[in-house]
């Protein structure tokens, strides 16, 4: 029987050795740390499953008012509204025109469309571990 500083170790790199070049190259290549954190945002409003579905509704429905969004997403209009206001300011959905009283919502661009593509695909094609959502 192992101690616990045994698991621990495996974890760990056996042999402290530094690839200088490699390191060098991902450091060159990686993005301004501005950049990182503006994805990082993206990447956080994705991980609400109603703003999720909310934009799902956008990619699948195109241009769509409050009311449309929130019967589609199954969310209150209040709801709805709060989560657009997020999306508005993170530049994922745009506004591109009023019809009277009414706001109409669309996905900002091709970008956003091809990460919620992405996104969805990988989920269909992957089987995830979800340890935390396992506790029976």
């Amino acid at each position: 029987m192992s101690d616990r500083s045994d698991i621990l170790s495996l974890d760990a790199c056996g042999a402290r050795v530094v690839d200088r070049e490699r390191v060098a190259a991902v450091q060159d290549a990686m993005p301004a740390d501005e950049d990182v954190e503006q994805a990082a945002d993206v990447f956080a409003l994705l991980g609400d499953p109603n703003r999720l579905r909310l934009l799902v509704a956008l990619l699948a429905g195109g241009e769509m008012c409050v009311c449309d969004l929130a019967a589609s997403a199954g969310m209150s209009e209040s709801a709805t509204s709060h989560a657009i206001r997020w999306l508005r300011a993170h530049r994922i959905v745009s506004s591109p025109r009023r019809q009277g009283r009414m706001m109409y919502y669309r996905l900002d661009d091709a970008h956003v469309r091809m990460l919620l593509d992405l996104a969805l695909t990988h989920s269909q094609h992957t089987q995830a571990l979800h340890p935390e959502r396992d506790v029976r």
